[in-house]
């Protein structure tokens, strides 16, 4: 089966502290043999960057998160560019824009979202984007910084808001919430959308597909999101592992795998 691409992972997460390790070995055997794992806030980057260098496959993304707000300050987005210039990450993110959560300044989220897009349009870095309720913001923000690539995780917009999204540049990133019988508006676009524009993610530790429901997610999890999305499009999991797996080569221009 063809190498896949955990595209979106939150391994340096603290509820892998226990087991690091060996929830690597498991993806690995699963065949998930690289995974980009997307920052949350400053304060995360150092440990981040310590998780990066253990294993073999893992590539840091840095980034301040909208739902951490409380936790960044306008002095992180110089700090940002400083670390980027430095580390080389494959991205910028995870950033973006959260109108579901209550509490979150609007303006604050745009202030460093948009500070982001300008990071990644000066480094010539894909952009990892979280959009939950605020999928027409995020495609404004991408117009006016523009041009820009990348992709928006978890995605759960239209599939209008899709097509416009692909326009500018934007890969979409699908995961557990896939899985699911009752998403339906989400299935349909997995079994329709043109595969060039699709990555596979697990998000873990959160967003565990059906099959473990309210459980811990983990990268070898990824199987389960390419074997219903392959279902849903008709499509044999191999030829499907192999196209996403080179659409995150592309984005993130990752190394080519050793044989």
């Amino acid at each position: 089966m063809a190498a896949l691409v955990d595209s979106h992972c939150h391994l340096d997460a603290p509820e892998f502290d226990p087991d690091r390790a060996q929830v690597i070995a498991r993806a690995r055997a699963a065949g998930v043999r690289r995974q980009v794992l997307p920052a949350v806030a400053a304060d995360t980057w150092p440990a981040l960057r310590a998780v990066c260098s253990e294993a073999e496959g893992l590539y840091p993304a840095y980034g301040l998160h909208p739902m951490y707000l409380a936790r960044h300050r306008p002095e992180h987005l110089q700090e940002l560019g400083d670390w980027i210039q430095r580390e080389r990450p494959v991205a910028v993110g995870e950033c973006g824009l959260d109108y579901f959560v209550e509490g979150l300044d609007p303006e604050a989220q745009s202030l460093y979202f948009e500070g982001q897009l300008r990071l990644a349009r000066d480094f010539d870095l894909p952009v990892i984007v979280h959009a939950r309720r605020a999928v027409d913001a995020v495609i404004a923000a991408i117009r006016r910084t523009g041009p820009l690539r990348g992709v928006v995780h978890s995605y759960s917009g239209s599939e209008e808001q899709a097509k416009q999204l692909w326009k500018a540049g934007f890969l979409l990133g699908l995961g557990g919430p896939v899985t699911y019988e009752r998403a339906n508006r989400l299935r349909r676009l997995a079994a329709q959308m043109p595969v060039e524009y699709l990555l596979l993610e697990t998000d873990a530790p959160d967003q565990p597909d059906a099959g473990i429901r309210g459980q811990r997610n983990e990268p070898a999890r990824l199987t389960q999101v390419r074997d219903v999305i392959a279902q849903l499009r008709g499509v044999e999991p191999e030829a499907l592992a192999e196209a996403t797996s080179a659409n995150a080569e592309r984005l993130f221009r990752l190394p080519s795998l050793a044989a």
